[in-house]
């Protein structure tokens, strides 16, 4: 077993490798699909709201990187692990996963209901890479634009679907994991991730409207940190750091108040207005829960 758990693991690495090569993001996870690292803020009180501004890796997807570097490390630090992630929503590819159950036991058809779907709002789903799961399921990889930043849910759309993006993640194929391997559909190894069509990115992503001006009152000594936080972000950080920001300051009342400065500050690290924006009204969307950002 200890033989076959090292392969599994220097397999996960070389597909890792190969998946960041590519431009897509990679953490180690466990077998059981759970990120490999466990959180350096373990234990701690009160708990540790952290998403890697520390510096130290254990933050999950805030984790991935593309750096071939980078990726050896956080492998070298998890020598368990089996499989690998996919940073979903992050440049430059921004990718968007959507995930197809197979329930036979309890009738979910989700190919069926995507098939519906596509029918009913005039879209179709387009060759693309395509990672078939243990479960019989399978997960369809499709890439959206810089100025629309797709949230995670979960049967959503209809039952059996659920959706991958900005700060979800999705197993990578030549993963192990306890219920079996994730492998490449016939046919899909050579495509690229298509892009997501425009009618079905409107169902999972309805475009937001901007708040409404609010006086300009001063914000307080943590709004002004966390624009701090944003402005010091590097490279592979951008996104993270704003939307972990933007959360912070909706949870805490002042989201609105404070989005034109931390748009500024991203844009300040090389982020788009455009891009920055759609952070924040993702994360709008889900600390505030406003229908109409649904």
């Amino acid at each position: 077993m200890a033989t076959i758990d090292r392969q599994n693991a220097t397999l996960a690495l070389a597909h890792a490798l190969a998946a960041a090569e590519r431009g897509l993001p990679v953490i180690p996870l466990s077998a059981t699909k759970l990120p490999a690292l466990r959180s350096p803020h373990r234990g701690e009180d009160p708990p540790v709201r952290c998403r890697g501004g520390c510096g130290l890796p254990g933050h999950g997807v805030h984790d991935a990187t593309t750096d071939p570097t980078a990726v050896r490390a956080l492998f070298a630090a998890a020598p368990r692990a089996t499989g690998y992630g996919i940073a979903c929503g992050r440049p430059p590819h921004r990718l968007i996963g959507i995930d197809l159950d197979i329930d036979a036991a309890h009738g979910t058809d989700s190919m069926g209901a995507l098939q519906q779907l596509a029918e009913r709002h005039r879209f179709t789903i387009p060759p693309t890479i395509t990672v078939l799961t243990p479960s019989g399921g399978r997960h369809l990889w499709l890439t959206g634009p810089p100025d629309v930043a797709v949230p995670n849910s979960a049967s959503r759309l209809a039952p059996g679907i659920d959706v991958r993006g900005f700060g979800g993640y999705l197993v990578g194929p030549g993963s192990v994991t306890t219920h079996g391997a994730y492998r490449l559909a016939p046919g899909t190894a050579r495509l690229a991730p298509a892009p997501c069509p425009r009618a079905l990115l409107r169902l999972l992503a309805p475009p937001v409207r901007r708040p409404h001006p609010t006086s300009h009152r001063p914000v307080d000594h943590r709004g002004q940190g966390l624009v701090q936080f944003v402005r010091a972000a590097r490279e592979g950080q951008r996104n993270t750091r704003l939307f972990w920001a933007a959360c912070r300051a909706y949870e805490n009342g002042f989201g609105d108040e404070l989005a034109d400065a931390l748009t500024s500050a991203a844009v300040h690290t090389g982020l788009s207005e455009q891009e920055a924006r759609a952070a924040i009204a993702s994360a709008a969307r889900l600390t505030t829960g406003r229908p109409e950002h649904l």
